[in-house]
């Protein structure tokens, strides 16, 4: 088969829609179950290059969580802290990696992740498919899935939950079009590898990079590879922390990104680990309100009578300084750039959420004024040499 119908395509009245192959050869995707639409192709896609690149780069199981042609999360198959399984919602013992792999890229920014696509490395299993189907999800994109996993996934959203198979075995023509406003763009598919020999110009005093701080930095630009430009991403442990995505400046790319990080690791907070929640309250309530609760405009909204309803009890904020206080904790943060800082500020704030190591390709006529920044923080800073805008 080389021609698929979709639901529609961008929007509900760009109609008809559809995906074929040009040259004549079948599709390799498979629709396992559910109809998939426009967008959730472009995501999956998206999404399927980017996990089978962390796998071959690292070993190791990966997954994203897609929203609107970017990533809102990527992780590898670590194993997860008794925090990240509280903050995550996870409550099973017996994970496997690519479960992991999954619990992390979906927990990374789970408001952004709220009605995403997923992207599996490997086979489904069982563990990682009970963790999909507790979520509001599109739908999911993988190699292969054990029976009794896609049977578990065929039973979201009242049967009618996106499943699709991909060859893991299909390459795509070394030369990519598409149409815009009736005019055709070509150019040669981005197949530039990411790999621990991109990071070995360390042009910083510092030249010391942990191994798992260069699979960080690995996951963080493979990540940016596939990430709406411009766009920063931090990592940590094995997960990214803060996509920013799409944003013309960059110092708004590395704001972006780093706001997430923060909220990540305020979700970390011992007081907001014990927010006392009605028992009925969901995970997706529950996400909003932490996601309120650490955010400035708390102070405005707590006695409003939704949150009244939300909590038990209502729950002393943080100030300011306890914010700051617990952030300043926060070290070791790997952070990618998909093209070069063209001024010190992007370090200045990346270092405000732990950057501690840096990825990017450098050719800024202020280069020297950047490093100079990473060396007055002890900051290791590698230059890529190679530019990863995606549009």
């Amino acid at each position: 088969m080389n021609e698929l119908a979709l639901k529609y395509g961008c929007n509900p009245n760009q109609k008809p829609s559809r995906i074929y192959m040009k040259n004549g050869k079948d599709i390799p995707i498979k629709t396992l179950n559910g109809k998939p639409g426009y967008i959730n192709l472009l995501d999956a896609l998206n999404g399927w290059q980017l996990v089978k690149e962390l796998k071959a780069a690292t070993g190791l199981p990966a997954a994203t969580s897609f929203k609107h042609v970017s990533p809102a999360g990527a992780a590898l198959g670590l194993p997860l802290t008794p925090v990240l399984k509280q903050i995550y919602f996870v409550e099973e013992e017996n994970l496997s990696p690519l479960a992991c792999a999954y619990a992390r890229a979906r927990g990374a920014d789970r408001m952004c992740s709220f009605g995403d696509f997923i992207s599996l490395s490997d086979v489904c299993d069982v563990p990682t498919a009970k963790l999909i189907a507790r979520e509001v999800s599109d739908g999911v994109i993988a190699p292969g899935y054990e029976p009794e996993a896609l049977e578990i996934l065929k039973g979201k959203r009242k049967g009618n939950y996106t499943v699709i198979e991909i060859d893991p075995d299909y390459v795509p023509d070394p030369v990519e079009s598409k149409e815009v406003f009736g005019i055709t763009f070509e150019q040669g598919r981005n197949e530039f590898k990411i790999d621990k020999e991109l990071l070995t110009n360390v042009v910083t005093d510092n030249k010391e990079i942990p191994e798992g701080a260069m699979n960080d930095l690995i996951l963080a630009l493979i990540t940016l590879k596939y990430t709406q430009s411009n766009s920063v991403c931090y990592a940590k442990d094995g997960q990214t922390i803060g996509v920013g995505a799409g944003q013309q400046s960059r110092i708004h790319c590395t704001r972006l990104a780093g706001s997430k990080a923060d909220t990540w690791w305020l979700r970390q907070h011992p007081r907001v680990l014990e927010l006392p929640f009605v028992d009925t309250i969901g995970r997706p309530e529950r996400d909003n309100a932490i996601d309120v609760f650490i955010s400035d405009e708390w102070a405005d909204v707590a006695g409003d009578d939704v949150w009244q309803k939300t909590f038990k009890e209502q729950p002393v904020p943080l100030t300011a300084e306890e914010k700051r206080a617990w952030l300043d904790t926060l070290k070791g943060v790997s952070v990618g750039s998909d093209a070069f800082f063209p001024f010190d500020d992007n370090v200045l704030r990346a270092w405000k959420s732990g950057a501690a190591y840096i990825a990017q390709p450098g050719g800024s006529i202020r280069d020297d004024i950047v490093i100079k920044a990473c060396n007055d923080l002890g900051i290791a800073m590698a230059f890529t040499g190679m530019r990863l805008f995606h549009h």
